[in-house]
């Protein structure tokens, strides 16, 4: 038995002689030289792909730097794209203008720009805020009473389901073609979404959690402003997002319905009137207020929410 079991098994010397053959015979065009922060090793290339990767001090930034260059190369080849579209194909300016046109009005039409965009951007500051701050009070209204839950939460969601633009004429006939009244559009069409997160991250704590603050004997404002509260905020700030575009939309549906200024005015001024460039220089200075609000909210989250 015990030469059968010596013929099974590898000698010791043979095992290690095969690892000194695969070192000195492996030619040099399959090896490569891993540099790590501490040093170097040559390995066989097929090995090295399963060493651990050390990432350098430089890394982060690197790959911050390619994070925003990424986008925007993208978006600068959408626009050559585009610009070399409509002058290959020759196509009419009142359909879709080039990029150098659209972006040679914003610089004329600057003044007129402007002078429509600030009453949008109040308007879809004042919806953001008056909306969210209803919904986040109905949300903890609704936490602590499931009676009040059950009796008004349904007509939230059927309220939300009628479309903005069927809605917004009512709006306008209740509260007149004045300020208050696209306020309150933007201010609906922010409310539903952070209604629901709000309800949702609220009864995100965990039954464990409210059973030892039970115990704890806290309050139920302590509980609210100590458990409660933190745990809702990635919900709340998820909702917010989603608001700070939206908020705009119901600003500007509310100008198409009824006023003489502001961004939605403009833009149906422009389209009536076939003015391509300047409606296409509306329509990405919208897109860019939208894109700040969502910045702004970004960035106090990452201020608020550190965990």
């Amino acid at each position: 038995m015990s030469g059968a079991d010596d013929r099974d098994s590898p000698a010791p010397e043979a095992s290690a002689g095969n690892r000194k053959f695969r070192r000195w015979f492996t030619p040099t065009f399959l090896m490569v030289t891993v540099r790590g922060r501490y040093g170097a090793i040559v390995v066989p290339k097929k090995d090295a792909f399963r060493l651990p990767r050390q990432t350098g001090a430089a890394d982060p930034a690197l790959r911050r730097l390619l994070g925003h260059a990424i986008p925007v190369g993208t978006a600068i080849g959408i626009f050559l794209i585009w610009e070399a579209g409509v002058r290959m194909f020759q196509v009419p300016t009142y359909i879709a203008p080039a990029p150098s046109d659209v972006g040679r009005t914003l610089v004329e039409q600057w003044p007129l720009l402007m002078r429509n965009f600030w009453p949008t951007f109040y308007e879809s500051i004042m919806g953001f805020l008056f909306g969210n701050m209803a919904a986040i009070l109905i949300a903890v209204a609704f936490v602590h009473s499931r009676t009040v839950e059950r009796a008004f939460f349904p007509i939230a969601v059927f309220i939300n389901t009628i479309p903005i633009l069927a809605i917004a004429p009512i709006l306008v006939l209740i509260f007149g073609a004045g300020l208050t009244a696209k306020v309150v559009i933007a201010a609906l069409i922010c409310f539903f979404p952070t209604l629901v997160n709000m309800v949702r991250g609220l009864q995100a704590v965990s039954p464990e959690t409210l059973e030892l603050a039970r115990i704890l004997s806290a309050s139920r404002s302590e509980v609210f402003w100590k458990i409660r509260l933190p745990s809702s905020l990635p919900f709340l700030f998820s909702a917010l997002k989603i608001a700070a575009t939206t908020c705009v939309i119901g600003a500007i549906v509310g100008e198409w319905v009824g006023a003489n200024l502001g961004l939605g005015a403009l833009i149906i001024d422009s389209t009536f009137n076939f003015r391509s460039s300047l409606l296409y220089a509306t329509v990405f200075l919208s897109s860019g207020l939208s894109v700040m609000l969502f910045a702004l909210v970004t960035i106090a989250e990452k201020l608020v929410v550190r965990w």
